[in-house]
């Protein structure tokens, strides 16, 4: 049995703001960014080392003129996609290939009002918005099954956004 799997979750931030653009085919939009993703580790000797590895990424859609109108360069963002290898010929007749990922699902990480100065506005959190390409709300802890019963959650947490 052949299993084949391309699914890409990464979480950085963002090494300049995001630019969308539209083509002329269709009207359809496409927005480039890249994502800075940083490992911090101590070596044999107990010295902290730090790698920075940088990622090309492209959002399609609606996915992507969000992510272009709420976040600027040095946010953090959380994206869930696949891998996509782009195939080129340069002016040198050199074949040429870049590996990006196609982020299909993106979670702005900051918090209100981080994206517009880098700071937090008074120390006040908010949800962080997920926007994915099935755009389906995300459920949150005031969502309950049974309204009879009380949730065994915290009443105004997101789900997806835990306390710890």
């Amino acid at each position: 049995m052949a299993l084949n799997l391309n699914s890409v979750t990464l979480a950085g931030h963002l090494t300049r703001d995001p630019e969308t653009r539209t083509l002329p085919n269709g009207g359809s939009t496409v927005t480039s960014f890249s994502l800075a993703l940083n490992r911090r580790w101590k070596n044999a000797e107990g010295e902290l080392k730090e790698e920075v590895t940088f990622v090309d990424c492209e959002a399609w859609g609606r996915v992507g003129e969000t992510l272009s109108q709420y976040q600027r360069k040095g946010n953090p963002i959380y994206i869930e996609g696949r891998l996509k290898l782009d195939q080129w010929e340069d002016d040198n007749g050199q074949k040429r290939s870049r590996m990006k990922v196609v982020a299909i699902t993106v979670q702005f990480l900051s918090t209100k009002g981080q994206h517009e100065t880098g700071d937090a506005d008074e120390g006040s959190a908010h949800a962080a918005p997920s926007i994915a390409a099935s755009s389906t709300p995300a459920p949150t802890a005031t969502t309950r099954a049974n309204p009879g019963k009380p949730s065994r959650q915290p009443v105004g947490i997101p789900v997806e956004d835990p306390p710890f």
